[in-house]
């Protein structure tokens, strides 16, 4: 997993992102430069702190049927990426009641707080008609540095309003996601308890316009919500995920 972006492709970075966003939406999602990024010393970000063993459940589904788990775990040191070393966390999605997704993600957090994405190694599992497994792939798998893909950001360090990032920028996976922080400072009521001080994050893509989801944070926990699915008005989720 280990590899080298050459320097003149990570500052041209910033250069790829111009590109089909819809009319009407945010300003242009952009990137820090992760070449001047400094992980030497990591600082703990509250919105996603990455403590070694932390792991929750989220479940979720349409407004009447309760139909899919979300699990997460971290589970240690990572590969070293682009020269950093990373932290893994894995995410296994089931679909009722069967594991249709395990990934592996690597990030790194850096000396001012930002979480930086890395690349993440995927194991997908299809079934027939009567739940039985027919087989895996390891269908968009990648990392930094390999294909023109560059870091992203998971989390930022610094809150703005209205600032969108690229969490994954690789435009020969097509895989071009980015987050706006659209809210601070929300109540959140779950299945695991109240949470105050918590943001909300509108992620979207660049080439799968219909991707369109809110994700909600709260210190010292991480993500504790998910509305995936919604409408071009940003409404109507098909999808609710609460922690548990």
């Amino acid at each position: 997993m280990t590899a080298t972006l050459p320097h003149s492709l990570r500052n041209t970075a910033l250069c790829l992102i111009v590109l089909a966003l819809p009319s009407g939406a945010m300003a242009d999602p952009t990137l820090p430069d992760f070449a001047a990024a400094d992980f030497s010393a990591p600082q703990v970000t509250p919105y996603l702190p990455l403590t070694l063993g932390q792991s929750g459940v989220m479940l979720g589904g349409s407004p009447t049927v309760l139909t899919e788990m979300a699990v997460h775990t971290v589970i240690g040191a990572g590969p070293v990426i682009m020269g950093v070393q990373t932290i893994t966390v894995v995410d296994e999605a089931f679909d009722a009641a069967r594991l249709v997704e395990r990934t592996l993600d690597y990030h790194a957090t850096d000396a001012a707080g930002n979480v930086w994405y890395l690349g993440e190694d995927v194991e997908n599992f299809g079934y027939d008609d009567a739940g039985v497994l027919t087989g895996t792939d390891n269908h968009s798998a990648g990392c930094a540095g390999m294909n023109g893909a560059v870091a992203g950001i998971t989390m930022p360090a610094t809150l703005t309003i209205g600032v969108a990032l690229f969490q994954e920028l690789a435009p020969g996976e097509e895989a071009m996601d980015y987050a706006e922080l659209v809210e601070t400072r929300l109540t959140i009521d779950t299945a695991a308890g109240r949470y105050t001080d918590v943001i909300k994050f509108y992620e979207a893509s660049v080439v799968e316009l219909d991707l369109r989801e809110f994700k909600y944070y709260a210190p010292g926990v991480g993500m504790i919500m998910a509305e995936e699915g919604l409408d071009d008005a940003r409404g109507n989720p098909e999808i609710k995920m609460t922690l548990q």
